[in-house]
């Protein structure tokens, strides 16, 4: 984060800019809320438990992505597949 002296001026835009320095921006449409992957060659595994009524539950499931997992705008659906590792880095 950056260090402002109490003593500088900054306007709500500037603080703005700052705040929103690290976000992921779609350069298209401008938007930085909502993204999705799409990951190739993806087997998924889901494992179930079936219950005394004969019903199931799900217990886990595990996922082995096999391809390439590309990175797009919820928006416009512009491919941003370059920020995907600072997507990555940015799960929590």
């Amino acid at each position: 984060m950056d260090f402002i002296p109490e003593s500088t001026p900054t306007s709500n835009s500037q603080r703005l800019s700052k705040k929103k320095g690290n976000l992921i921006t779609c350069p298209n449409c401008g938007n930085d809320r909502d993204f999705f992957e799409v990951a190739e060659g993806v087997i998924l595994t889901t494992h179930y438990v079936q219950n005394a009524d004969s019903s199931f539950t799900q217990d886990s499931d595990e996922s082995q992505i096999l391809g390439h997992i590309r990175f797009f705008c919820g928006e416009c659906h512009t491919d941003l597949s370059r920020f995907h590792q600072r997507f990555v880095e940015m799960l929590f």
